[in-house]
């Protein structure tokens, strides 16, 4: 039986790293793909997450075709190699994936629909999602005013997940119990 690619996907701020980190112990045989990078990895970063490429190397990749989907942020080059997913998910593997809401569109256009799953993660109003911003770091009015026009294309996708989890402010433990079971149900199915 073929696996699933779960994409987890969501505003900034709204916890989709707390929640896969939650899950990752709880479900060792879920594979986690890495992220190639352009950027230098950042003080004490577990490089386990990533693989750093330079630039070159990374455009060499886009033009053999090698990812399932790639973007550009903040002048690095961020992208889902097309090994790291599909054989395991041809092996019958649970692949998990935080992404961009366009890294999910690159990879709805290349993969089966039958094959993908994408959970989004609703942190709640504007309001709410900035005050969890804005207390993990510091930010100029501009880079907000970024954010706000992400966070409005973002939550215009949540219509198109297979499934949401509520993680609005203070409900992370919840939130935490919901995605996994999300995921419990998931690895129960192809087993």
């Amino acid at each position: 039986m073929k696996g699933k690619f779960v994409l987890v996907v969501g505003t900034s701020g709204s916890g989709k790293n707390t929640l896969i980190e939650h899950v990752r112990p709880l479900f060792p045989e879920v594979v986690y793909a890495k992220s190639c990078v352009t950027r230098a990895p950042r003080e004490g970063e577990d490089s386990g997450y990533r693989y750093f490429v330079s630039k070159e190397d990374f455009e060499g990749r886009v033009n053999n075709g090698e990812f399932l989907e790639w973007a550009e942020y903040g002048g690095n080059l961020y992208g889902t190699l097309k090994a790291e997913v599909v054989v395991q998910v041809e092996a019958g593997k649970i692949v998990l994936k935080e992404l961009e809401v366009q890294g999910v569109r690159q990879i709805r256009e290349k993969m089966p629909k039958e094959d993908l799953v994408i959970v989004f993660i609703n942190a709640g109003s504007w309001e709410d999602v900035e005050a969890r911003i804005k207390a993990r770091s510091p930010m100029s009015t501009e880079e907000l005013l970024k954010r706000r026009a992400h966070y409005d294309d973002e939550m215009s996708y949540m219509k198109e997940a297979d499934i949401v989890i509520q993680n609005k402010q203070g409900e992370v433990e919840q939130a935490k119990k919901d995605f996994e079971n999300a995921i419990r149900t998931l690895v129960e199915a192809i087993r």
